[in-house]
């Protein structure tokens, strides 16, 4: 029993041992403080090509409550640094980042790029983003104003926020075995909301009009960050690009449609710039197939074995990638 323990804690320590160095940071800009982390290569002293993290949706903290540390090594290892930010309103970062836009978001990663170039440890002329999920409307704009970043790896990166919306909601729905006539009540709600929205509709117009319960709405800050974004469309934008692109894709997204993504990408990024990951088993996170639908699974696993994450292309595809 005892050597099984000790196995245990070993195997417990060797997953949560991560072979980097991490420092806390602190960023001043015009619209308040943003804190984070910046990640270096263990035993080296660089200068390094530095990764700057784009986050999807959601109140995301720096580590993604850790699930980020598995990307840093895998980049450390490759001699790369990372660089990801608090949102605004999380951990020290000033704000509340559902009073933002996706411009203002851009705006938000500029400030980490300029604060970046500015650091010893860091190659100023070998400085690339990776994103994942809404990081794909953030992206294309910070590729308008930053021509010179050094490449860019998207990870089942949004395209159009309604035509998303709507694949998302049926996926869902599909997935939880609800009937063509419950799939369409809901289609027909949706589009209900959206009307409001083009409308400009305020929160009280929204919730008098739709029928949803308290637990059903939406939030007040979450309607007017909506509201701020749903015309979002990556398209047009993705002519920015003028460095390399890694776009992985999940075969098993129900998020993002990876056929129409992938299709976009490829009639807007040059064919010499673009390179696409199909990682058929894995789901919108990139997790292993055996996680994609137990919930239980994948946080034991992040608890106990978090470098067993991720499907087995993943972080090999990204690292290859990085050593172009």
């Amino acid at each position: 029993m005892l050597a099984i323990v000790a196995t245990a804690v070993a195997l417990f320590l060797v997953q949560n041992t991560f072979r980097f160095d991490e420092r806390q940071v602190s960023i001043e800009t015009p619209e308040g403080i943003l804190t984070g982390v910046l990640v270096l290569p263990k035993n080296s002293s660089g200068p390094f090509g530095l990764v700057v993290f784009v986050h999807g949706d959601g109140p995301t903290n720096a580590t993604y409550d850790d699930a980020y540390k598995p990307l840093w090594e895998a980049f450390a290892e490759e001699g790369y640094a990372s660089l990801s930010l608090d949102k605004r309103g999380v951990g020290g970062s000033e704000g509340n980042w559902l009073d933002q836009s996706m411009e203002d978001r851009a705006r938000d990663t500029r400030y980490a790029i300029e604060w970046a170039r500015a650091q010893p440890e860091i190659d100023a002329s070998h400085i690339g983003l990776w994103g994942a999920s809404q990081a794909g409307w953030v992206i294309p704009k910070i590729d308008r104003d930053e021509p010179d970043l050094a490449f860019h790896i998207l990870v089942a990166p949004a395209v159009n926020w309604i035509r998303q919306g709507r694949y998302n909601t049926r996926k869902e729905l599909e997935q939880s075995g609800a009937s063509t006539a419950d799939i369409a009540k809901v289609e027909q709600e949706d589009a209900i909301v959206l009307e409001l929205l083009k409308q400009r509709a305020t929160y009280e117009e929204y919730r008098e009009k739709v029928a949803l319960s308290d637990e059903e709405a939406v939030s007040q800050d979450r309607w007017t960050f909506i509201g701020k974004n749903f015309e979002s469309d990556s398209t047009d934008e993705l002519a920015n690009f003028k460095s390399p692109v890694y776009l992985v894709l999940g075969g098993q997204d129900i998020n993002v449609d990876s056929d129409n993504t992938e299709a976009v990408y490829r009639s807007k990024i040059p064919k010499s710039l673009l390179d696409v990951q199909r990682l058929p088993e894995a789901n919108h996170s990139m997790l292993k197939p055996q996680m994609v639908d137990s919930k239980l699974w994948t946080a034991l696993t992040a608890i106990f074995m978090p470098k067993q994450l991720f499907d087995k292309g993943y972080l090999s595809g990204m690292r290859e990638f990085l050593r172009y």
